[in-house]
């Protein structure tokens, strides 16, 4: 089979139909459950699975009339007060046997709307331009399912044989996926002998090539509050004596990390580096150069070269080294605020010192990192000894685990080569990504022989979770035709 023959069935696709669906849903502000505790009564979860749902429905015959995704069964799946899901099972063809299959991932759940969108642009404003679709949620992840059904649906109109194929698109996996276990003990008997997963929630180094996530950061989520008084009083009375709460949140959170580097320090949260996650850091770095840090909106304009005269101008990142910058982000620990509370407005922060002060923080993990024990070691670390004996409270939301994938079978190394360089004409690249999906490191165990192909269209400015998220539409595309490609040469 030549992928360029599944260019036409899979661009007609993507002009004609996904897009326009897509823009659709890019509308609804389906919301993620723990930034919509009202989701069940707002319905844009529902909404977004239905829409779904029901473009699935319409696929087994195409504008040509050819036979594809034939057999299809596909259904909303819910269990009272979890989040929906769904699950599609489509049989294999030419013969091949229906006990072995290959399992499809990705969820229609979105960030938060974020500020900072560009004035003609906006989180549920879904804008074409430059062949990017601008707009929350497209890119991570609601292309996941069009894209799934696509590249099998492709592969029946050109009469290529694949094995059986399922997929559960969930929508809970920006909130840590915490239905999920009840609905993998549900499906899991239904999905028979996974022997590969393809994810499609993942990153892209850039937009020339396959690129291939080998591992994915654990993620700590929670809220610390330091309180001191019962009440805010005058600062001119008050102020050196009664410490302030926002003082002694900072003492907490040096126990965490250094403030000068950014390093974390307790030995609980880091992990050693595998030495072919280091080879491969190395060959991305070599691909990337400064793109790695170039990438973000940083608020010069511009960056200055080494040695400039005038680069203490220019923001910098903590490293410049392309290595050690996507080891950072992908191999070693780091401590956000992400959220704080407690602060009046800027307009109404009179002379007062607060009783209270509360911080949103994010912790990424090592991979191999365990979440729930990293999780109360950083909750005893917060709350032990506290400063002027404030009291003090670390509520986690979440603990999960990171994701390492295992080794990969050669033969899915070599397909996922010749797959690169017939679609984008570069060979594939491998790296690991700094998100977190707890549905991988809960798939591995339930299913350890199974080999993975975790990729994604989050590339350089895409900016998931922040203002101005867009869908690179032509990489998406392509991408579709190489999933396409992967799926046709599973090992029978």
């Amino acid at each position: 089979m030549k992928l360029d023959d599944l260019a036409p069935f899979i661009d007609r696709k993507w002009r004609d139909d996904i897009t326009p669906r897509l823009v659709e849903y890019v509308r609804i502000p389906a919301k993620s459950p723990s930034f919509d505790p009202s989701w069940a009564a707002h319905g844009h979860l529902e909404a977004v699975i239905r829409m779904a749902h029901q473009w699935a429905l319409a696929q087994p015959i195409d504008a040509a009339g050819s036979q594809a995704l034939a057999g299809m069964t596909i259904e909303v799946v819910s269990i009272d007060g979890r989040t929906p899901c769904i699950f599609f099972d489509v049989p294999a063809t030419r013969g091949l046997g229906s006990d072995r299959t290959v399992l499809f991932y990705g969820h229609l759940d979105k960030q938060p709307e974020m500020t900072g969108w560009r004035d003609d642009l906006g989180p549920w404003k879904p804008v074409i331009e430059d062949g990017r679709l601008y707009g929350r949620g497209s890119a991570d992840d609601g292309y996941a399912i069009f894209a799934s059904l696509t590249a099998i649906a492709a592969l029946d109109t050109q009469g290529v044989a694949r094995p059986r194929c399922v997929g559960l698109i969930e929508t809970c996996e920006e909130s840590g996926s915490y239905d999920l276990p009840a609905y993998l003990e549900l499906l899991a008997p239904r999905m028979g002998d996974v022997q590969l997963v393809i994810g499609l929630d993942s990153g892209c180094g850039n937009y020339d090539q396959l690129w291939v996530t080998t591992s994915l950061r654990g993620l700590i989520g929670g809220t610390l509050t330091v309180e001191i008084l019962d009440e805010g009083v005058h600062s001119g009375n008050a102020s050196g004596i009664v410490p302030s709460s926002f003082r002694i949140a900072r003492q907490l959170l040096n126990r965490l990390d250094d403030p000068k580097t950014g390093q974390v320090l307790p030995d609980v949260f880091q992990a050693p580096i595998p030495a072919e996650r280091l080879a491969q850091a190395k060959a991305a770095g070599t691909i990337l150069g400064d793109t790695v840090w170039k990438q973000f909106p940083w608020v010069s304009c511009n960056h200055a070269p080494a040695g400039h005269a005038h680069a203490a101008m220019f923001s910098m990142p903590t490293t410049t080294d392309p290595v050690e910058a996507i080891l950072n982000r992908t191999w070693r620990p780091a401590l956000s605020v992400t959220g704080a509370a407690g602060f009046p407005s800027l307009d109404s922060a009179g002379n007062v010192l607060r009783p209270k002060t509360s911080l949103k923080l994010s912790m990424r993990l090592p991979p191999t990192v365990d979440g729930e024990q990293a999780t109360r070691e950083m909750k005893r670390l917060l709350e032990q000894d506290s400063p002027y004996n404030a009291r003090v409270s670390f509520d986690p939301d979440f603990g999960a685990t990171g994701w390492n994938a295992p080794p990969t079978a050669p033969w899915l190394a070599d397909v996922l080569e010749r797959c690169s360089q017939q679609c984008y004409g570069q060979p594939a690249a491998w790296m690991g990504e700094g998100g977190t999906i707890p549905f991988m490191n809960m798939l591995g165990r339930k299913f350890p022989a199974a080999q993975f192909v975790i990729t994604g269209v989050l590339g350089p400015k895409s900016n998931a979770h922040g203002p101005n998220e867009f869908l690179h539409l032509s990489y998406a595309t392509t991408l579709t035709r190489a999933v396409a490609g992967v799926l046709a040469q599973v090992p029978r």
